[in-house]
């Protein structure tokens, strides 16, 4: 037996598997966020909507852009509103 061995308390043995469980958890969390920054993974963590309601939102964006601009006329930006709002 060495000659500094001191008996430890029983909490002492808690911290190496406490300290594995957090290295996995920050290494998965890590993956998560890779996965996510590279566009991989399920769908809902791109913040798409798939009933299309955030895509008629951008197009109706648009479409008020080139009426302002006039690209296009009042009844034609009525008309593609109306379809845009189906």
């Amino acid at each position: 037996m060495p000659q500094n061995w001191w008996p430890m308390p029983w909490f002492g043995m808690i911290f190496g598997p406490l300290m594995m469980i957090v290295f996995l958890v920050i290494a998965v969390l890590i993956g998560l966020a890779l996965l996510r920054a590279f566009g991989l993974g399920p769908s809902c963590w791109h913040h798409r909507d798939h009933s299309g309601r955030e895509s008629r939102g951008r197009a109706l964006e648009i479409l008020e852009e080139r009426f302002a601009r006039g690209e296009i006329d009042k009844e034609e930006f009525e008309e593609k509103k109306r379809l845009l709002s189906r």
